[in-house]
């Protein structure tokens, strides 16, 4: 184990929080504290840093129990508003993913791939109190007799609503452009012709993983911000990098961790629960995601100093490169250059769009702090680390 001149445990920094003498800031403030006071100092004054993100993530979804009334059922296909789920579970659970988009859709008819309603829109009319048709169908056995269901029911109405999302809070991602001649529409939102504009998501120097690129404070059972309620990190996502190439301070250099999250639905806040349409791609789900880091030592308070000049992101083409699986890097920019609304590609000056909301970035993690101050959030120890070596 290093030889560091602070050590706290997390049970440590609970003990402050219970007795209401914690100092808790967001990763943005944490900046200058370290800039001034240095790592040493920064650990020793700091016990946690709130960080946030509020961003399209495509990868989420739903999984819920529509109950059993007489006479009982093997649910087999499932529809909420004519949005398919996946029932290939038990009798009646069923997962709806937030990017599934609804079979009737006018938009789809007449626009292939421009869907406006889908799997997110369905968790956003439950989270709002809506009612939602569901609609199932079953082949019937012996013991689950039922084979057709029509009603509309509401959130109220299921037993169990679990977020359960497979690749959340990427750790860094492309900045992407359109090099071919006419407007194409991506999952990074609608990219014009003869690169017009850079698309680019994450929260920066607020964003979870880059306030701990090793992740050796987030692990499975971290406790988290999900959503506007209490959820936890259960594992690395998919599509989770291990060995990411990595610059001086530890920050990947391209698309690298995920994380894995699940928390109970039914304690969210629409606020940072929202479905998209994003034109062309399909309904996608924009989340708020918040992160405590514990400042055990000088080294996780470095970490935490990171700000949007240390991290940089590969600019790519998704007018020919992506779609045809070529990694070309056009450009490297830094995300403080993204955010000041211009940058250089090519040789172009070209304009920049974030997908992600820096101020709902912002607003979660302060949220967060304050659920700390208040004693109302205690902190967990992760129970198994995230591969990140």
């Amino acid at each position: 184990m290093a030889d560091f001149k602070v050590n706290k445990t997390v049970g440590e920094i609970n003990e402050r929080i219970r007795k209401g003498k914690a100092v808790v800031v967001n990763a943005e403030e944490m900046i200058e504290i370290v800039r001034r006071e240095g790592k040493v100092r920064a650990a020793e004054q700091v016990d946690v840093v709130t960080t946030g993100t509020f961003s399209p993530m495509c990868s989420s979804g739903l999984l819920f129990n529509i109950g059993q009334q007489p006479p009982v059922m093997k649910v087999s296909k499932l529809w909420l508003n004519n949005v398919p789920c996946y029932c290939g579970i038990a009798a009646v659970d069923a997962y709806i993913g937030a990017t599934e988009p609804s079979e009737d859709d006018p938009l789809n008819k007449v626009h292939p791939g421009r869907f406006a309603y889908g799997g997110a829109h369905v968790m956003e009319d439950l989270l709002r109190g809506k009612a939602v048709h569901l609609r199932a169908e079953a082949y019937g056995t012996d013991c689950y007799p039922r084979r057709e269901l029509d009603k509309d029911i509401t959130l109220a109405d299921l037993p169990n609503a679990v977020m359960l999302n497979p690749r959340n809070c990427y750790q860094n991602y492309n900045a992407a452009v359109n090099l071919t001649s006419r407007t194409i529409y991506t999952y990074m939102g609608p990219l014009k012709a003869n690169c017009s504009n850079v698309n680019f998501a994450t929260a920066g120097q607020l964003s979870p993983a880059f306030n701990d690129p090793y992740f050796k404070t987030i692990g499975m059972g971290t406790r988290i911000f999900l959503g506007g309620g209490i959820g936890y990190v259960i594992g690395e996502g998919t599509q989770h990098v291990q060995k990411p190439k990595r610059n001086e301070r530890g920050i990947p250099e391209n698309g690298s961790g995920t994380l894995m999250l699940k928390g109970d639905f039914k304690k969210m806040d629409v606020r940072y629960v929202r479905a998209q349409s994003l034109v062309g791609y399909g309904p996608s789900l924009a989340l708020g995601v918040g992160i405590p880091i514990p400042i055990l030592n000088e080294e996780i308070a470095w970490f935490t100093g990171v700000s949007d000049e240390d991290i940089t992101m590969p600019v790519k083409d998704y007018g020919y490169d992506y779609p045809n699986g070529i990694p070309r890097e056009l450009a490297r920019v830094t995300f403080a250059e993204l955010k000041s609304g211009e940058v250089t590609v090519n040789g172009k000056k070209t304009a920049t769009v974030p997908v992600t909301s820096y101020t709902m970035s912002l607003e979660v993690a302060d949220k967060l702090k304050e659920w700390i101050l208040k004693g109302d959030f205690l902190l967990t120890e992760k129970q198994d680390d995230i591969p990140s070596y």
